[in-house]
This record gives C-alpha cells, structure tokens and sequence, in this order.
C-alpha cells in the first residue's frame, strides 16, 4: 500500500468521526422521541424483508400475463 491509499483511508475515517460527532449533537438539541427515533432507525433497516412478500409478488407477476390472456387484451 502506498501513501496515497493509507492517507485516504484515515482522511475518510476522520471524516466519519467528524460527521458522526456533528449529527450526535444535531440530535441531542431535538425533542428525546426524535433522538430516541435516530438512534433506533439504523437498527430497523437490518431486519430483512420478509420472505413471502417476495413469493407473493413473483406469483402477482406470473398470474398478470395470465389474467391478459384471459381478457383478450393483446398489451
């Protein structure tokens, strides 16, 4: 690794740090709901999407072109 990549990779980090500390006290001059609210948000997004939600919007596609067919609809 040279210079170059180690310089940028610390200068990225720093800017993290920097940005992460500015949005804390951001958040901390809001009501406790709204700070509450940020901090949990990150956790929310880990939980992946359900399953069947995706079986049930393949079988919506699969059943649309037979639904068109059975119309006489020729889009």
């Amino acid at each position: 690794m040279d210079f170059l990549t180690i310089g940028l990779g610390v200068l990225i980090i720093l800017l993290f740090v920097f940005l992460g500390r500015r949005a804390t006290k951001w958040a901390k001059k809001m009501p406790k709901g709204a700070y509450l609210f940020m901090a949990l948000m990150p956790l929310i997004s880990l939980f992946p999407i359900p399953p069947p939600a995706f079986k049930n919007v393949a079988k919506a596609k699969q059943e649309q072109p037979k639904r068109r067919e059975d119309n006489g609809d020729d889009k």
